[in-house]
């Protein structure tokens, strides 16, 4: 692919190339670690009875099948797609990454509302514990990794897939605290209160992602045709070219 920026007809230069792979990289990243978290989590949850650690598996389960469509994306790119290929390629994925943060949010809220309906205690599961630590660590350096390259880009299926990864760490956060609170107080209703609590930013997100699909129809047309719009909360804008 060529452009005309600057009057001179030239190819894009390798950064891109470069920061395709990296973004490749960081997909599979994503993918073989929420693999593991979801076998641990879901298989600990179940043992223990806790709907918090079970959403959590099945929130790394939706990460890994967002993580495997936006991966697709990426490698469309890499593989040399024509520019029409790799948009729809992108909104593919968005609208993808939306539908699997509203299934989570529909599952989290049936078996929270559930539990504390049945006032069913779960057990203390000191290994959910050493996971939501584990992910508290590792899921807000992977966001900021995918959004640096997601903005570099201007993906912005890459883009709503580093919020995903960072809903991943709030939910890390509020399951550490509803599994400590039930180890160590005793408090069983802690358990289904912290998984209703990652519901806001859940839908949030997801309603977010699938709009952002109609907000990339409209967004207007880049100076350069080498780069792709990004759409944002506050307007869809251009992203910088990088053969500029």
């Amino acid at each position: 692919m060529s452009c005309a920026c600057d009057g001179t007809t030239h190819t894009p230069e390798s950064p891109r190339d470069l920061l395709l792979r990296r973004g490749v990289r960081l997909e599979w990243f994503t993918i073989g670690w929420n693999s593991v978290e979801a076998v641990v989590a879901i298989g600990a949850g179940l043992l223990a009875g806790s709907i918090a650690l079970v959403g959590f598996g099945l929130d790394s389960v939706i990460e890994t099948g967002a993580g495997v469509m936006v991966l697709w994306r990426l490698r469309r790119e890499v593989a040399g797609a024509h520019d029409d290929q790799v948009e729809r390629a992108e909104r593919s994925a968005l609208r993808f990454v939306g539908i699997t943060f509203l299934a989570l949010g529909g599952y989290v809220l049936y078996e929270s509302a559930r539990k504390l309906w049945s006032q069913e205690a779960p057990a203390e599961s000191w290994v959910g514990i050493g996971l939501a630590i584990c992910s508290l660590i590792v899921m807000p350096l992977l966001a900021v990794r995918k959004r640096a390259v997601a903005r570099a880009l201007g993906s912005r299926a890459l883009a709503a897939d580093a919020v995903e990864t960072l809903v991943c760490s709030y939910l890390s956060l509020t399951l550490l605290l509803g599994l400590g609170l039930n180890a160590l107080a005793g408090w069983w209703w802690a358990d289904p209160i912290a998984a209703l609590a990652m519901l806001p930013l859940i839908f949030k997100e997801g309603f977010e992602a699938l709009r952002g699909e109609a907000c990339g129809d409209a967004a207007p047309a880049c100076a350069c045709g080498c780069c792709l719009p990004v759409c944002r909360s506050e307007a869809c804008v251009c992203a910088l070219c990088t053969c500029c």
